[in-house]
């Protein structure tokens, strides 16, 4: 059989007291409803009518910390936050020394031994005054003190309907309050004297032992997800992650969002090299690196992901927007080179982007799909790279399993997550032809 990769052709076709999954912004809704029929040759999951419409994610202009959790418009149960036991003992904790924290919802009928891992989102810290601020966050990516109940949404939600892969697994969802991508071991001072405490690596570890423990250990198939930072966590994580199970336990991971990539910005600089080398030195990241990679390159070099995804043997699934509006925003055009309003128009939205700025997003965008070639030999890995101004899909009903969401193949992001999975012989590796070919990038999705 041949290759599965495939590039499509033009042709072709978040209240800070109560938060969710999805960050939330008022739309013009669309009325067209997608009918999502059940696929032949497929027995792992049942479609039916997917309806609804949820409001979407804004990243945050503050310190690379995208909010990714607020006030969602249905009604669900919260789920609460549970604190890691003896967390001070095992050094695992928060930047600011408190415990991390995890949500969890326990799975039912043939989904009780399932489970599905998901590591938090929300940039990064790379200097000791970025992370002292960090401490004070009121989304707690700091301090567990500010951490709320929250509401399940997308790949973590419990309605068969729109999530029918996952709907009645274990899930759970880790708290980011480290700042460096659940990777970092070591501590520093703050100026006002206090102890700051990068712990990432030893959160994760005593966060999955706990897990272990209550259940994770005798799991039948695992998932372990993230966006963003925690779709980076994800892949830095991933192969030790199934290093935890049996051979005969179907272990696997989905990054979302966390193909951040080493590219110029307009300046002509890498201005955010500056931020990864900031993470990697002060947070010491070099124990979860890949050898190889370090052994010829800088350690920041080993920190993107296209230097990652060699080294990566487990079975992943990349989600990620070629146009990826914080990369947009954050890594192309940065406020620190104060950009000309025409610039600040591009970059907060993409339909706002002369030809010649479209020029250079596509560069970008072709600096991915290069990035990506080495998947294309990978036979059990998959892709979904769409071409929406978008970031973060898997915790967005939204864009994951509704009326809005993408489709490349004809397939939402949660049918071709599916299909994957469930080790389907369709296509699993998606890319996207380039902005604004693809009509189902909706103005509904997470800007």
């Amino acid at each position: 059989m041949g290759h599965q990769y495939f590039i499509r052709s033009s042709s072709s076709g978040c209240d800070p007291t109560l938060l969710s999954l999805t960050a939330m912004e008022p739309r013009t809704p669309q009325t067209e409803q997608l009918l999502l029929h059940p696929e032949q040759g497929r027995d792992c999951r049942a479609w039916g009518l997917s309806a609804l419409v949820l409001l979407l994610l804004l990243p945050s202009a503050a310190g690379l910390l995208p909010p990714l959790l607020f006030r969602a418009q249905r009604l669900e149960t919260t789920v609460p936050l549970t604190l890691l036991a003896g967390a001070q003992e095992k050094g695992a904790v928060c930047l600011d020394g408190t415990p991390p924290g995890y949500h969890l919802q326990r799975g039912s009928g043939d989904g009780s031994n399932n489970w599905l891992i998901h590591l938090q989102g929300g940039g990064w810290c790379s200097t000791v005054q970025d992370c002292s601020s960090r401490r004070n966050s009121s989304l707690g990516l700091g301090s567990s003190n500010f951490m709320k109940p929250i509401l399940f949404a997308g790949i973590l939600g419990s309605d068969q309907q729109l999530n029918p892969d996952f709907y009645n697994w274990n899930k759970v969802y880790v708290r980011y309050c480290d700042g460096g991508s659940f990777s970092g071991d070591a501590e520093g001072q703050a100026q006002d004297g206090s102890t700051l405490y990068f712990r990432g690596l030893r959160i994760y570890e005593a966060v999955i032992d706990e897990l272990m423990e209550k259940g994770l250990g005798n799991a039948t198939q695992a998932l372990l997800t993230g966006c963003s930072a925690g779709g980076l966590a994800t892949m830095l994580h991933c192969d030790d992650f199934s290093a935890k199970f049996p051979r005969e336990v179907s272990i696997k991971c989905l990054a979302d969002a966390g193909f951040f990539l080493d590219v110029k910005d307009i300046s002509g600089e890498r201005t955010f090299w500056s931020v990864f080398d900031g993470v990697v030195q002060l947070q010491n990241l070099r124990k979860v690196l890949p050898k190889d990679c370090l052994a010829k390159k800088k350690p920041k070099e080993c920190f993107f992901p296209a230097e990652l995804i060699k080294s990566i043997r487990s079975p992943m699934f990349i989600l990620n927007s070629a146009y990826d509006s914080f990369q947009v925003r954050y890594v192309l055009i940065p406020d620190s080179l104060a950009p000309d309003k025409s610039w600040l128009s591009c970059k907060e939205n993409i339909r706002n982007c002369n030809s010649t700025q479209m020029e250079f997003l596509n560069g970008f965008r072709n600096t991915m799909v290069d990035a990506l070639k080495v998947v294309e030999h990978k036979e059990k890995w998959g892709l979904f790279i769409d071409s929406c101004f978008t970031h973060c899909q898997t915790v967005n009903d939204t864009s994951w399993n509704s009326p809005f969401s993408p489709r490349l193949g004809n397939k939402t992001i949660a049918e071709a997550v599916g299909d994957w999975h469930c080790g389907s012989s369709r296509r699993v590796k998606e890319i996207d032809c380039e902005y604004p070919c693809n009509p189902t990038c909706s103005r509904q999705l997470p800007p």
